[in-house]
């Protein structure tokens, strides 16, 4: 086969996910400071999965079809900036595909590029050595070739972008001095590159014998926490309406559904309409649909009763179906965090709605999305607290009907403190501006250990050693924690610093903590320190001075 039709690019994104799933971990190896959060192989290949599980649903798609699939499964479904990345790549390929019956050669490196020019103008300032220069390069000397020879075919294209984006991959050791002082190639690019192969396969017919499945994992959610009453809509209705009569307005519609009923979401393009809304009278949904054409498909299911079953059960597969919160006031929170503890913290704080996450499992796309669906306010600031979730959360913003802003915070303590900035009789924008100013004011530090040998900075680092880390830069390393701790403390605490907070994760106990507080209080005995049980995950403890 010579060109690229709908279901062989759906067969080309299975294979891709499936062949960076038996990666990953290679991919993770790659990251290279060696605190235990490199996932960069880990976030690729659950973005890649999203894409795989919406590729099953469909059906001899066309090449447009298989495209936009594939984009917006992979922007719902981004985690950290590469799969965040990744999925730009790929929208931008959805931009020329979407326009072919099937592609050939030159149509297949013309997306290619235009994906790399997606991500590039959706990266504040990009660096080499990165999965950007990886694939910009290798598409760019592609369409090179195909302006020389139009006539090459997709196979010399894939030839063309897989050997010339190994020599890519390679030259991001030197270009990236970070990559040079450890002597690996930067893990987005080989990601890529082994999604590319995977997708080169599929196009070859080749289907090889993977190790490792790709599979999309879901946060579970806690149904006993919500009561019968609670449930305002007795049944949850979905149906998909072909449009014949292209002259009915869809609004009049979307104001009866929204008369009788909540959480309407309605969709349409020029062939049909989909609908999902929580009503007490599904027949008179229905009715509404008929009246645009034949009903394709229905669900029409009673949440009362599956409420009952789910907590019985004690099962928590969380429903998908955007969920949109009315507005009942003006401001409200998403924050990210992982541990009971801080959890807690920001909730006394004002947060609304809490995502599992941070270090070692970055929440997607599509997980923000629900967040900021739930929140019942107008505005929705989002603490995405890690700065691998921060484009994550920014592709949520045009996908949501309220206001989002995304503060830059890059860690817990500035997701505490901007937190605290906040005025609830101030307008939006003067709040933005204060929690952003008190997020440059603020001075994060924290403890963990190494999850492999390494050297960084000049530093040889041995797996197992404890890491204690200032403004992200490495401060200290060593086989005793009181040592490290030490040098921290030395490193954060100044003379005019007036308050400390410190948050001791799980398996510290209380004392161990008490004995921390203390080295900090010899550096500056007039400083107020504020100790949390925060009980995350990864991090002995994370340190913040102001």
């Amino acid at each position: 086969m010579n060109m690229i039709t709908g279901p062989l690019f759906q067969a080309m994104v299975v294979e891709g996910a499936l062949a960076i799933a038996e990666k990953k971990e290679q991919a993770n190896e790659l990251n290279v400071f060696p605190v235990p959060d490199g996932d960069t192989g880990t976030n690729m290949s659950l973005t890649m999965a999203s894409a795989m599980e919406e590729m099953g649903r469909l059906h001899e798609p066309t090449l447009a079809q298989a495209a936009d699939k594939t984009a917006s499964a992979l922007l719902r479904g981004a985690r950290g900036n590469s799969g965040v990345i990744l999925s730009l790549l790929f929208r931008g390929m959805a931009k020329k595909l979407r326009e072919l019956p099937e592609a050939g050669g030159r149509d297949f490196a013309v997306a290619l590029r235009e994906g790399v020019d997606t991500a590039y103008k959706a990266v504040m300032k990009p660096a080499e050595g990165t999965i950007l220069t990886v694939s910009r390069v290798s598409a760019q000397y592609a369409l090179e070739l195909c302006q020389a020879d139009p006539s090459l075919s997709v196979e010399d294209v894939f030839h063309a972008v897989l050997e010339r984006g190994d020599k890519a991959l390679a030259e991001t050791t030197s270009q990236n001095p970070v990559l040079a002082k450890a002597g690996v190639v930067d893990a987005g690019g080989f990601g890529f590159l082994t999604i590319l192969s995977g997708m080169f396969d599929a196009f070859q017919g080749i289907r090889r014998e993977r190790a490792a499945e790709a599979a999309p994992t879901r946060a579970a959610a806690d149904f006993s926490a919500i009561k019968d009453e609670d449930i305002t809509f007795t049944y949850c209705t979905e149906f998909i309406a072909e449009r014949r009569d292209k002259s009915r307005n869809v609004n009049r519609m979307r104001s009866i559904l929204n008369g009788i009923g909540d959480s309407l979401v309605v969709v349409e393009d020029d062939d049909i309409i989909k609908v999902h809304v929580h009503t007490d009278q599904p027949n008179r949904a229905l009715e509404e649909a008929l009246k645009f054409g034949p009903l394709l498909t229905v669900k029409i299911e009673n949440m009362r009763e599956q409420h009952t079953a789910k907590v019985v059960e004690g099962t928590a597969d969380a429903p998908r179906e955007r969920v949109i919160a009315a507005p009942e006031k003006k401001f409200g929170f998403v924050a990210v965090a992982a541990g009971e503890g801080l959890e807690n913290v920001f909730t006394d704080l004002g947060v609304d709605q809490l995502v599992r996450g941070g270090q070692t499992m970055n929440p997607s796309t599509d997980d923000l999305l629900h967040a900021i669906d739930a929140v019942p306010a107008e505005v929705v600031f989002v603490l995405p607290n890690n700065k691998n979730i921060i484009m994550a959360a920014e592709q949520a913003v045009p996908l949501s009907d309220k206001q989002v802003i995304v503060l830059p915070t890059k860690n817990i303590p500035q997701g505490m403190t901007a937190m605290l900035a906040f005025d609830a009789d101030a307008e939006t924008t003067m709040n933005r501006d204060a929690m952003v100013e008190a997020i440059g004011g603020v001075r994060a530090g924290q403890v963990t250990y190494a999850a492999r040998n390494s050297e960084f900075d000049g530093k040889k680092i041995k797996e197992g050693e404890f890491l204690a880390l200032c403004e992200g830069r490495l401060t200290a390393n060593s086989k005793r924690q009181s040592d490290v701790m030490k040098k921290l403390a030395r490193e954060m605490v100044r003379p005019e610093s007036a308050f400390a907070t410190i948050i001791f994760g799980e398996g510290v106990s209380e004392s161990e903590a008490a004995k921390v507080e203390e080295i900090f209080r010899r550096e500056n005995r007039d400083l107020e320190i504020t100790v949390i049980d925060g009980g995350q995950p990864v991090y002995y403890y994370l340190v913040s001075v102001e």
